[in-house]
């Protein structure tokens, strides 16, 4: 391959068509310049990726209409040429000069025009891109009743734009970095220099370095590449498309990653604390946020366990029930032919099937599916005698209070996880609950996000400093004199009180 351009226009141009051979929305727009003397000129590309109008009336015109090359000479071409295109022809704002092939061929892919001058081995980089993209709209996955209601979308400069809004300080940088052999997706590392710890942000630097694959599709593919375990159900690093959860998260001394085609943003690192936060929480009352992350608690617990404790206690330990709930479960489940544990998981994966088809199809469709497959299946499942109506109420509140979560990955966490609690409870009864969350606990404990423990601050990490006052429950916002102490911020102090 050609590395660096020659001054032949010609040789160039059959070395772009040979290595964009069978591209054919690759155009090459000719045209020539100069009335003392004739330049030939080329501009170069990709059909669907440009602003043509943008390029034809501040490109191709203001060159064929400037006055100074119309009378331009022999003698001056060897010397300013480019200069007197690229400083004073040019009605562009982005303009770079490049002579490597490979690097012209990435800015050519990227959206850019090139243009290539005879007798001279620079190409002129035009920033032009113009390609469709979706509107900012309300983020779907993360909505919110009082707050803002853009989202990121999956054109990297908009995403990028939306965060700068917010934090108007020169000390918030910017690092944009290739990934992906084929690929070569725009990766934006956004930091805020003065608060960032610098092992974190050189830890986030040296695992983006080490990755080698051919493409990155989607923010999720570069999650799975950085993060510390990835055989683990739990998610160890944040994602969000929430701009003003991006921009929180960067005052707090965290990093934050956007990937070009992609409107969802990683934050690390991430806690469970972190996890469990909602925008919303913020825009709230205090006293109403801090009920309803107790609440979240309680799902929480709701989710991973309901299903566990019905089957232990029905199979093992029915006597820990009052007497009279006793005999109702008793004649509940006396034309059930299938043992508790057998009844749950029918049940359960029921229940996921329904949410898996409603997911897949969207709008009203996938929320009728949702709601009346749900009520038919239950209301068929009790009157044909398969579950007990008992177990229909405990699957409905799980189901519910899996969706109290505000991430979407912790919650799938907690749910595979909740079949397992099943077979243990179905095994040794309420032992074998004890025994999964000594073993849920111990993994969980165990568990990093760049260095940072993934149970902070409930593992003792910043107790003292009074780390829980934005973890357990929620502050007055007048109590948040300093940053969270879990991310070792260099700037401890984001308020001063009065």
């Amino acid at each position: 391959m050609q590395t660096i351009l020659l001054k032949d226009l010609e040789k160039n141009i059959t070395t772009l068509k040979t290595l964009l051979k069978d591209c054919d929305d690759i155009v090459y727009r000719n045209i020539e310049i100069g009335d003392v003397y004739r330049v030939k000129l080329c501009f170069v590309f990709v059909d669907g990726l440009i602003d043509k109008t943008f390029i034809s009336e501040y490109a191709i015109q203001s060159l064929i209409s400037e006055e100074e090359i119309k009378n331009f000479t022999l003698q001056g071409f060897k010397t300013s040429l480019i200069d007197i295109i690229a400083k004073e022809s040019l009605a562009t704002a982005e303009i770079k000069e490049e002579f490597h092939m490979e690097k012209i061929i990435n800015f050519l892919l990227s959206g850019d025009t090139i243009l290539l001058i005879d007798g001279v081995d620079k190409g002129i980089i035009i920033g032009s891109r113009g390609w469709p993209g979706r509107g900012i709209g309300e983020p779907t996955t993360e909505t919110v009743v009082r707050g803002p209601r853009d989202g990121f979308t999956e054109t990297l400069k908009f995403n990028t734009t939306l965060v700068r809004r917010r934090i108007k300080d020169t000390r918030l940088k910017l690092k944009i970095r290739q990934i992906g052999k084929r690929s070569k997706t725009d990766v934006a590392i956004m930091y805020i220099e003065d608060i960032v710890d610098k092992n974190l942000l050189q830890e986030v630097n040296s695992r983006i370095d080490e990755i080698d694959i051919d493409a990155i599709m989607d923010s999720s593919i570069l999650e799975n590449l950085i993060e510390d375990n990835y055989l683990s159900p739990f998610p160890q690093i944040e994602n969000t498309e929430r701009p003003d959860a991006v921009a929180a998260s960067l005052y707090e001394g965290r990093v934050a990653i956007l990937v070009d085609n992609s409107p969802f943003a990683l934050i690390v690192p991430a806690t469970i604390g972190t996890l469990m936060q909602s925008s919303e929480d913020y825009y709230s009352r205090w006293t109403e946020s801090t009920v309803i992350r107790i609440l979240r608690l309680l799902a929480l617990g709701l989710s991973l366990l309901a299903p566990a404790l019905y089957v232990a206690i029905t199979a093992f330990h029915p006597g820990l029930l009052p007497t009279k709930l006793a005999y109702y479960l008793a004649a509940s489940r006396i034309n059930v032919p299938f043992p508790a544990v057998v009844e749950a998981f029918l049940m359960e994966i029921t229940i996921e099937l329904i949410r898996e088809s409603g997911t897949r199809i969207s709008g009203p469709v996938g929320t009728t599916i949702g709601i009346v497959g749900g009520l038919i299946i239950g209301q068929a499942a009790v009157e044909a005698g398969i579950v007990s109506p008992l177990m229909i109420i405990i699957v409905a509140a799980t189901s519910i209070s899996a969706f109290a979560i505000p991430s979407y990955e912790l919650s799938a966490g907690f749910r595979i996880c909740r079949f397992i609690f099943i077979v243990l409870a179905a095994i040794f009864g309420l032992y074998g609950i004890m025994l999964g969350v000594i073993i849920l606990g111990t993994h969980l404990i165990k568990l990093d996000s760049f260095g940072i423990p993934y149970t902070s601050p409930y593992a003792g990490l910043g107790i003292k400093e009074g780390e829980l006052k934005d973890t357990l429950i929620k502050a007055p916002v007048q109590e948040f004199e300093f940053r969270p102490v879990f991310t070792h911020p260099r700037n401890k102090r984001r308020m001063r009180r009065r």
